[in-house]
């Protein structure tokens, strides 16, 4: 009598558990379908590093995500329900033992739904976790490109493509924020510009980077933020011109005007260094605005701007703020452009003339500056009538001109060796094609003439005689600039 065939209830279970582990491989493949690729083995790169490539690149792949709308019926190419986030060496159990250890809720009672949310809890922490590895990792160069080979910005933007965690996907940092604008700052200045600008384009966004650089009290975050809109004011014309409208219907002119307000208040109450780029970038972003086709009329027109600029060029002490000042000349130079009338008023400024010879030294390297205060300085000495003018009032001027004499001799040595600022390209509007320092050292040489003469009709008393010094530099200085008008011409 044949024995009865019994099925194997083992054999069985073996086969079901074939059968959805088959099932679900194919369904973990149709899930890496939509995210990139593992990143290749270390071996194929020339990195020297102290720390194991292929611990960077086991991080890396630890981050690659699974879609999270499947992750809970799905244990994932990780093995684990923790949304494709988790260790990969983690077993179902190490998981399950992760869950144990957590709090109890419901009075001790897991249901399957506690559980899968326990585990997608521990995972958004597993995921954090090597996420800021990686983080504090590539403030190594080396580090950084060897995750840039193998993927890891590929990684990452996947993962802000699925996640539905907050936690992953928002900048909650002043640090992050900072580097989110640095990085948006170099992809501007790249030459994919165009692709960086269509990213940031919209006026939502625009108008998070504004509220940032508006209420931040952090100095490296403002400055990061402006940089981020000065960059925007400078890249390629075909991108600018996507922003500039957008920008300027959400206020740009008025709260840079208002962040230069406020550093020019910190700055004459107390020198604090870390502020000094700050300021910087303000005025870059303020001068860069300044000669847009269009738009240039709100900052030129600005007489609380114009005010806190001349503040600046009369500081006493330039030296810490050095760029600044530089940035500032040229930004003078174009608002005078714009707004010639300003001129008459300002040439009765004498600290602020003095001032405009003290930047001389500090933009010896820069022959843009220098030309931009040759055309301040012809500008406003245009304006001065030495002959009708009292004595008393021409002496002001003179002394003012025979104290920096010194300067004056100097960049004009400085600029006959490196060819004048009339025959360097890429000027801004400020200086002319006119040769605006050939009419500054003009307009000296007549008030310095004017000056001798009234000297000489009084027999060299009254005022004249109380500053000897200053009349020897007054010689030096009509000698020198009669020289250097004789060279330009």
């Amino acid at each position: 009598m044949a024995l009865e065939s019994k099925s194997n209830p083992i054999e069985e279970e073996h086969q079901d558990e074939g059968d959805d582990v088959e099932e679900e491989i194919h369904h973990d493949e149709d899930e890496l379908a939509r995210n990139p690729s593992a990143p290749p083995d270390y071996e194929f790169f020339d990195i020297t590093t102290t720390v194991d490539p292929s611990y960077i690149i086991s991080l890396i792949r630890k981050l690659i995500p699974i879609d999270s709308v499947t992750s809970r019926d799905s244990r994932g190419v990780n093995g684990s329900d923790d949304g494709g986030r988790g260790d990969t060496n983690q077993t179902a159990e190490e998981n399950e033992d992760e869950c144990e250890k957590m709090d109890v809720v419901n009075d001790g009672s897991r249901g399957g739904e506690d559980k899968d949310t326990c585990r997608g809890l521990a995972g958004d922490e597993v995921w954090e976790e090597h996420g800021c590895v990686l983080w504090d990792l590539a403030a190594s160069r080396t580090h950084a490109e060897l995750m840039v080979q193998n993927l890891v910005l590929e990684v990452l933007m996947a993962n802000l493509m699925v996640s539905q965690s907050a936690r992953v996907t928002e900048i909650y940092d002043t640090q992050c924020l900072a580097e989110a604008c640095r990085l948006l700052t170099l992809g501007l200045q790249g030459s994919e510009c165009c692709t960086w600008a269509e990213a940031v384009q919209s006026e939502h966004i625009l108008c998070r980077i504004i509220w940032i650089a508006e209420n931040t009290l952090n100095p490296q975050l403002l400055e990061k933020s402006l940089g981020l809109v000065l960059a925007i004011l400078e890249s390629q014309k075909e991108a600018s011109c996507t922003f500039i409208p957008s920008l300027m219907k959400l206020g740009i002119p008025s709260l840079l005007i208002n962040l230069l307000d406020f550093e020019m208040s910190r700055l004459t109450e107390e020198r604090v260094p870390e502020r000094y780029s700050v300021l910087d970038v303000i005025l870059r972003a303020i001068e860069a605005l300044s000669i847009l086709d269009g738009h240039s009329q709100e900052i030129c027109s600005s007489k609380k701007l114009l005010q806190l600029v001349c503040d600046l060029i009369k500081l006493p002490d330039k030296a810490e703020v050095a760029s600044s000042c530089v940035t500032v000349a040229v930004l003078i130079a174009n608002i005078m452009s714009d707004m010639p009338n300003l001129a008459s008023e300002m040439s009765q400024d004498l600290p602020f003339l003095q001032g405009l010879l003290e930047v001389f030294p500090l933009a010896s390297d820069d022959v843009e500056a220098r030309c931009a205060l040759w055309s301040i300085i012809a500008r406003l000495l245009v304006r001065v009538k030495e002959n009708d003018m009292s004595l008393s009032s021409l002496h002001q001027y003179v002394l003012v001109l025979a104290r920096k004499s010194e300067i004056i001799e100097d960049d004009l040595i400085n600029r006959q060796l490196d060819n004048s600022c009339e025959e360097t390209k890429d000027l801004t509007s400020s200086c002319s094609k006119s040769n605006t320092r050939s009419t500054a050292l003009k307009r000296i040489v007549s008030i310095l003439n004017q000056w001798t003469a009234s000297k000489d009709s009084l027999g060299g008393g009254g005022v004249a005689g109380e500053h000897s010094a200053d009349e020897l530099n007054v010689g030096r200085l009509l000698d020198c600039c009669r020289k250097h008008i004789d060279f330009t011409e």
